[in-house]
């Protein structure tokens, strides 16, 4: 074992000089091509505020995907409760607790919403 560990040792020293100049070589080529995916892509055109906004519609996205995921399975729990009054209650706790957390997102982006309006408008 001893002499496998050392054989690999040794190859990976002997071999770090040629990989490091394949690698230099390679990054100055990787660096131009995604100079070229960066143009046509249009990445880098976009203002700073509408980049923000992608991201935030993307994030409701996701939170209304989590909504419609709990919203399921406090529907399935409830359908499968058989009676059970404690697997009901757990379900409307669930469907609740769901219900109230989208309330409270959305009106938190209206509310940072109709600032932001309020704040470009006041500076134009």
């Amino acid at each position: 074992m001893n002499k496998l560990k050392q054989l690999v040792i040794g190859t990976a020293i002997a071999v770090m000089p040629f990989s490091a100049v394949a690698l230099t070589v390679h990054a100055a080529d990787l660096t131009s091509q995604l100079s070229d995916v960066n143009q046509t892509a249009g990445f880098g055109t976009k203002t700073p505020q509408e980049t923000i906004g992608q991201l935030i519609s993307v994030f409701l996205g996701v939170l209304g995907i989590v909504f419609l995921l709990l919203t399921i399975y406090a529907g399935f729990l409830w359908m499968t409760a058989a009676g059970d009054d404690k697997k009901v209650a757990s379900a409307k706790n669930i469907l609740i607790s769901a219900v109230v957390g989208l309330v409270v997102i959305l009106s938190a982006y209206a509310i940072s919403s109709f600032v932001i309006q309020q704040l470009q408008t006041a500076t134009t």
